[in-house]
């Protein structure tokens, strides 16, 4: 359990007051809450259970057996034989053959060991993005509970709501919702930057 498991812990009533208004009052017109609203696609509730889903520490071993399969690939390539004292027409197209499984196995970047490290690269850095977001988060719901907003929430609720309290639930969302959404902005960057990876490799 990490800082966000306990914060999830203790903020879920809190969540779920907010979700219950945006459902039922909405917020106010203009405010940045909506634009929030649409880079997420969720409400604060649900998009904070999504991102508390997250768990770097499965990509521990992953990233460690692709490095492996890399070297395996390099050392495999190293330890084709050549012709030696084989000559002939035969032995020149053995040669050739060789040479390109090598070029496969490992080489440029298109070669299989450097898309094995590079595959390894894009899973240490989505461990990274998801260590950091998970603690933005827990970070930005300890600064939500601890808000004026928060106490005016927990306050037994009108009905209909008062629009301090849609103000407040619509304050709280905004700055969870934004936490969120600039996180997954950051993941967005990581994959786009490695669409490479997903083409397949060149015969």
């Amino acid at each position: 359990m990490d800082r966000l498991d306990e914060m999830l812990s203790v903020c879920g009533p809190l969540l779920d007051r907010v979700d219950d208004l945006l459902e039922t009052s909405g917020a106010p017109e203009g405010h940045e809450v909506w634009r929030e609203l649409r880079r997420v696609r969720l409400l604060p509730g649900p998009a904070v259970r999504a991102v508390a889903e997250l768990r770097p520490a499965a990509f521990d071993d992953t990233v460690a057996e692709l490095r492996s399969e890399a070297r395996a690939c390099a050392e495999a390539a190293d330890e084709l034989p050549s012709p030696g004292d084989w000559t002939g027409a035969a032995a020149e197209a053995y040669d050739t053959t060789r040479r390109r499984v090598a070029d496969r196995l490992s080489g440029d970047d298109e070669s299989l060991d450097e898309r094995l490290e590079a595959t390894a690269d894009l899973a240490e850095a989505l461990t990274d993005w998801m260590t950091k977001s998970r603690l933005d988060l827990a970070v930005a719901l300890a600064t939500a509970l601890g808000s004026g907003e928060a106490l005016t929430l927990a306050a037994a609720p009108g009905s209909p709501p008062a629009e301090s309290e849609t103000d407040a639930a619509a304050a709280v969302a905004t700055h969870v919702l934004r936490t969120i959404a600039d996180n997954y902005a950051d993941a967005d960057d990581l994959l786009q930057g490695s669409a490479g990876l997903a083409e397949p490799l060149p015969m």
